[in-house]
């Protein structure tokens, strides 16, 4: 049953490196009688905590404790001082902020937080970190759709001159998607300085002079199929990230993970068809 939930509070988490992390934070403290789980949602690489948003507030009405973070040089969060985003990093920072909840997690991820999760879940253990969600993610995901991705980040780590116009080059990037009347709920995902807008992470993500910090196959797939926890993989029917021959592929390593498609979704199934997607997650976390 539904309860009456907070509105959510923004606090910080240390990671490691002496990292500030800003988080939303949700009903602080709730159900601790029942020891229901916390959630702990990861976002994507160049998205921020407001991407979980909805989704975060869903939960929390369902009398859960949600933490919706912004991982190390996105968002509010502190940008790395050297560069650092491997994604082994990333996850020591997760376990830092599961050492700080104190209790027990439900991790959910969505791609390069699904990749994060993978790697938390499996340092953590089950007594720590209880379910996993992985948003449209796998360790064999489609390169191609990878490179569509960081080609979008690139092309304006200059910024914009007008909401407008940043809103029109997500439009053309994720044309699935029913574009908003305004562009004004862009303001979470950009900041204004010198008279443009800019995507509010930092540049140095992608230009840093490094290999991928995200291909981690054999290591990720290992850890996946080290996992003893109940696994959900959700994947965008439209997403060219993650295809359905990853999805099998997957699945077969890991035989215990369940799996749902969301038909009207992409890759960035969270924000394509939130209520499909919200009502997923409530499901298998509840269950």
């Amino acid at each position: 049953m539904s309860v009456a939930s907070s509105t959510p509070q923004t606090v910080k988490f240390r990671g490691v490196d002496d990292i500030t992390l800003i988080a939303d934070e949700w009903n602080r403290g709730a159900e601790s009688a029942t020891e229901r789980p916390s959630i702990l949602l990861l976002h994507g690489g160049g998205q921020n905590r407001f991407s979980w948003k909805k989704t975060g507030q869903i939960l929390a009405d369902e009398g859960l404790h949600v933490v919706a973070l912004d991982s190390r040089g996105h968002g509010d969060s502190d940008r790395s001082p050297n560069a650092n985003y491997a994604v082994e990093t990333l996850c020591a920072d997760a376990l830092s902020v599961l050492d700080q909840i104190k209790r027990p997690a439900v991790l959910i991820g969505a791609s390069m937080g699904g990749l994060t999760g993978i790697l938390a879940a499996d340092a953590a253990g089950p007594e720590k970190v209880t379910r996993l969600v992985l948003v449209d993610v796998v360790p064999r995901f489609e390169k191609s759709g990878s490179a569509r991705i960081r080609e979008f980040m690139f092309n304006h780590v200059h910024g914009f001159d007008t909401l407008e116009q940043a809103a029109e080059a997500v439009a053309a990037y994720l044309p699935h998607r029913t574009k908003p009347r305004s562009p004004e709920g862009l303001k979470k995902n950009l900041r204004h300085r010198d008279g443009r807008w800019f995507w509010h992470w930092d540049p140095a993500f992608l230009t840093k002079p490094q290999d991928d910090p995200f291909i981690r196959v054999e290591k990720l797939e290992q850890a996946a199929t080290d996992l003893t926890i109940p696994i959900l993989l959700i994947r965008g029917k439209l997403s060219d990230v993650v295809s359905i021959e990853g999805v099998r592929d997957f699945l077969k390593k890991v035989p215990a993970a369940e799996f749902v498609e969301l038909s009207d979704a992409g890759h960035t199934a969270a924000g394509d068809d939130n209520d499909a997607f919200s009502e997923v997650v409530v499901q298998f976390v509840n269950r």
